[in-house]
Order: C-alpha cells, then structure tokens, then sequence
C-alpha cells in the first residue's frame, strides 16, 4: 500500500473543463505525494420529476449507473496516462449539504476545484466556491481553465502581496522545489513610495513586480500573471498579516483572476 503525505480531494461538477482541473490535481498531488479522490454531488430535483415511487427508484438506478459511467470516463483517462490511482465517489442530494458531510468523513489536506466559466463570486447567492472557502480552513487550490498545471512538468509560483506563510509548513516547502527559479511576487501597495527593495523572501531570490492600488490594479496585475505564465498564484487568507501591501479581498482576487490559486489554510 502506498504510503501518502497528503489527501486531495477534488469536487466537481463535471463540467467540460473537469479534466484540466483533473489533471491539475495529479499534477499537484505528484508534487507534493498526495492521494487524490474525486467527488460529485446531483442535486435530486435534476434527477427524479415523477410522483410514483416504483419510477423515481429505477430513475435513480439509471442515473447512478450513468453518472458512475460519466465519472469513469473522466478519470480512467487521467489516471491510465500519468500512471496515478484516483478514487471517486458520488452522491445525489443538496449540493452543500453533502459536500459538508463528505469533507467531514473524507477529512482532506487539500481541495481542489474547478475554475467555473463565470466569476464564482458573481453568481445568484453562496457559490459552491465561496460556501467551501469557508466551510474548509486547509489549503484550497482553484484550478484555472488555463495555463493550468502539467502533470511531471515543473510550474511557475508567483506569490501575492510577498507572503512568507509559503515557506511556514512542510506542504509549501514540499511545492516549492518543483517550481522554476526565481519564485515571483506580486504586490499590490497604497504608494510607490511604500514600496519595500528588498528582493527575496526568506532567502529566496525574488523578481518582484508592483502595482499601486488604483481601479485598474487588478486587471494590470492579471495581464502581467498571464505574461509571466504562471501557473499557481499563492494566496495567503490569515487574518492578521503586517505589510505594506494592501489587502485585496479574497472574494476580488478569486473573480478577477484567471490564473490558478493556491490558497492557503485560514
């Protein structure tokens, strides 16, 4: 049995972009030796529209066979190319509901989930985005559609606002050496006149780039993460940082930017 440093566990939809955000995840989980398992949740309104019980039972019947197949056929794929074993598992109820219970019994290091085709945060109510970010205090990576991750290939990290939490725990140290050199940080700041020279971050060379806060900051910041091709943005949630960098709203960076996001454990 193969012994494992980490748990991912993917939620998807399965929507046409499942497979990237897939790959992603082995792309990741060989980074950092981590077990992958995949989640699907169908709301039971989508499936069973009939009063008569006989008929809801064999519908659900063919729709569990279906989405076993459905999922089969994303994951077979993935797994059989980059030689990794992914579970799966799904279940048909409330969305939230379920992917609550499911992070309970699963207990994962990490989540990963897809990056959808409009802005999570600008969706009717809680997106599935916003409910995980704060029903889950470890590391959520959201994976972008593209310049996503590589499975066996070595990724470009860029850091946001300089954060030295990367380097706080053994699953970012772990990331780190799969990253190409020098690590990249993008630092939004009141004034250019707060902005700090010194390149590097506990030791590490840095090329820096910064931005005053302005109301076109974060569209200048997501053309210059797409012209560095980065591949995952480190993003650090805690509470309580000191910098002189300014403090974009989690829910701003993750509507803006379409690059993929490490974020880390609140």
């Amino acid at each position: 049995m193969e012994n494992f440093k980490y748990k991912i566990l993917v939620l998807s939809d399965l929507n046409k972009s499942a497979s990237t955000t897939l790959k992603s995840s082995v792309s990741l989980a060989n980074m950092i030796n981590a077990k992958i398992e995949l989640f699907h949740v169908k709301e039971h309104i989508d499936i069973i529209n009939t009063d008569n019980q006989l008929s809801a039972m064999r519908i659900l019947n063919e729709e569990k066979n279906n989405t076993k197949k459905e999922i089969e056929a994303l994951v077979n794929p993935v797994s059989k190319t980059y030689n990794r074993t992914i579970d799966y598992n799904f279940s048909f109820g409330n969305i939230k509901d379920e992917i609550s219970d499911y992070i309970k019994t699963s207990k994962p290091d990490i989540i990963v989930l897809g990056q959808r085709d409009s802005p999570p945060f600008q969706l009717i109510g809680d997106s599935i985005t916003r409910f995980v970010l704060k029903k889950f205090n470890g590391v959520i990576m959201i994976s972008s559609n593209e310049n996503a991750l590589v499975p066996n290939e070595k990724m470009s990290l860029g850091l946001l606002n300089g954060s030295n939490s990367i380097f706080d725990n053994e699953f970012s140290k772990d990331l780190i050496t799969h990253t190409t050199a020098p690590l990249k940080s993008f630092k939004i700041i009141n004034s250019q006149k707060e902005r700090d020279d010194n390149a590097s971050i506990n030791g590490e060379k840095l090329v820096e780039y910064v931005f005053e806060q302005n109301d076109s900051a974060m569209t200048t910041l997501s053309s210059y993460l797409i012209k560095n091709k980065i591949n995952l943005l480190y993003v650090d949630r805690a509470k309580n940082k000191t910098t002189n960098s300014t403090q974009t709203p989690l829910k701003e960076v993750v509507s803006k930017l379409n690059v993929s996001l490490l974020v880390s454990r609140a």
